[in-house]
């Protein structure tokens, strides 16, 4: 099967093609013969050598993430009747950078009539996380809730789901484009990052401070946002594409306005639960519900070009892989 491996930790060029034996489902498994790739930015980073005390890779790996495809073969225990020729999508750690891919059976869900591969895989990663946050958080009708990185591959699903919840929607982006996307989307106000003053416009946009702050971006824009979480509110630090770390929270000034800090341990789902949430994310998109921005997309030999593309920022949206 063909692959992009890591040969060792470095900028996006140590990324390039290989070829690897083909996988054999085993008895509770099915091989999946990809057609899209989710790309997620801590891919990038742990490529880089970051993150080694959370993540135990070691170069030459094929990167970690989901996929979308079609069920080619089962294994002893999987009924072929259910799930041969299906399309599905699954999480595949190790190993989603390839044109196959072994699976076990539970970790799959079907892909619905209606919904496109494409975008099936832009939501095995974001749309579970996305559902997760609120879910965490539990979001209400007529609450205010302020996302950070606004734009993103998972801030534009965040963005659809809160406004669908009810809430009243502030969202932070950068630049003109991005910021048209987001209200779009949903957002009732929109706040440029680029405006060195954007704290004090979003306190504005945000009247009373925001009952949910949902922070992708950490660094100086999580710890940026933490003061505009209203007393009581709740305060998801679960973003790190900066570089910088998550959002330094003051845990002794959110004791005292008895703000709720959720972070990135707080995001880490069992199989069974990604699996359901997997499915509701697909339920929305097939109801029209929720669209997933595909902002780019790369084929798999070219997987280092992506890895740049997303650490310099430039697309809105998700980046993808197609095979």
């Amino acid at each position: 099967m063909r692959v992009a491996q890591v040969e060792r930790f470095g900028g996006p060029e140590v990324l390039v093609p290989a070829e690897l034996p083909d996988p054999v489902a085993g008895p509770d498994e099915v091989v999946i013969a990809v057609d899209h790739i989710d790309t997620l930015f801590v891919q990038t980073q742990i490529r880089a050598g970051a993150f080694g005390e959370y993540f135990d890779v070691r170069p030459p790996y094929v990167p970690g993430g989901g996929v979308s495809g079609t069920v080619t073969s089962t294994g002893a225990e999987v009924d072929p009747a259910v799930w041969s020729g299906r399309r599905v999508i699954a999480a595949v750690d190790p190993g989603s950078y390839a044109s196959l891919a072994a699976v076990p059976v539970d970790h799959l869900v079907p892909v619905p009539d209606g919904v496109g591969l494409r975008e099936a895989a832009a939501l095995v990663h974001d749309g579970v996380t996305a559902l997760a946050l609120l879910d965490l958080t539990a979001l209400k009708a007529g609450e205010t809730v302020l996302i950070t990185g606004a734009s993103g591959g998972m801030g534009t699903l965040l963005v659809q789901l809160a406004r669908s919840r009810g809430a009243r929607v502030v969202a932070l982006a950068r630049g003109a484009e991005k910021l048209f996307l987001v209200r779009e989307l949903g957002a009732h106000e929109v706040v440029d990052a680029e405006l060195p003053d954007w704290p004090r416009r979003a306190a504005e946009a945000l009247g009373g401070g925001a009952d949910v702050v949902l922070d992708g971006v950490g660094g100086a824009v999580g710890s940026a946002a933490f003061p505009l979480t209203a007393p009581g509110g709740r305060f998801s630090a679960h973003g790190a594409p900066t570089g910088d770390g998550f959002a330094a929270v003051p845990l002794e000034e959110a004791g005292r306005r008895s703000i709720t800090v959720l972070g990135i341990a707080d995001v880490q789902i069992p199989p069974a639960q990604r699996v359901s949430l997997a499915a509701r994310a697909l339920e929305e998109a097939a109801a029209g519900r929720l669209r997933p921005v595909v902002g780019a997309v790369y084929p798999l030999e070219r997987a280092g070009e992506a890895h740049a593309v997303i650490e310099g920022r430039g697309v809105v949206g998700k980046v993808l892989l197609s095979v």
